[in-house]
């Protein structure tokens, strides 16, 4: 198995990504953070990000969906975000690193549960505001440099997927992992 990442700062096209790529039959697992918020928001919390325990509940969802997700031998799957955007999370919001968060990234390095080669998704020069997704596109690039930053510290390697067409960008990263 030879799970790889998808990620970048909100609105750079992830999930757009995510959603070709299932299209073209790999296996996906799916996005946390947003599921956290708009779970949160259905229950009146307005600004679910500056509760303590959002962190551990995106941490924890993410391993979840990690763990059950199902697979062939083989196969090739892309997960939206994993623990390390979490961590990026987190630094961005101010928020320090819990015991839970710190043990799952160890969890990741030590079973090498993905790939070292993560795509990054750049950001598309604008960003289109959603519920989930309230943050300015200068804030954007912000936490773009943060999210690079912390995957570096955490020793994987980048491979820049820059603007382009849906297609574009889904070749680039087919390409990658033949």
């Amino acid at each position: 198995m030879r799970r790889f990442i998808i990620t970048g700062a909100p609105g750079a096209g992830k999930t757009a990504i995510i959603r070709q790529l299932e299209l073209d039959g790999f296996s996906v697992v799916e996005e946390a953070a947003t599921d956290v918020i708009a779970a949160a928001q259905a229950q009146g919390m307005v600004q679910p990000w500056t509760h303590p325990s959002f962190i551990d509940v995106i941490a924890n969802l993410q391993r979840d969906r990690q763990i059950r997700a199902s697979y062939q031998p083989g196969e090739v799957q892309f997960h939206d975000r994993c623990a390390v955007c979490t961590a990026a999370l987190a630094v961005y919001l101010g928020h320090p690193f819990s015991p839970f968060l710190a043990s799952e990234l160890e969890r990741v390095k030590k079973e090498a549960i993905y790939q070292r080669r993560v795509f990054f998704i750049r950001n598309l020069g604008f960003i289109t505001p959603t519920e989930a997704r309230r943050i300015s596109f200068e804030e954007t690039v912000r936490f773009e440099k943060i999210h690079e930053e912390t995957y570096r510290d955490f020793g994987f390697e980048l491979v820049s997927v820059e603007p382009g067409s849906l297609v574009e960008r889904v070749s680039i990263i087919k390409a990658a992992i033949r």
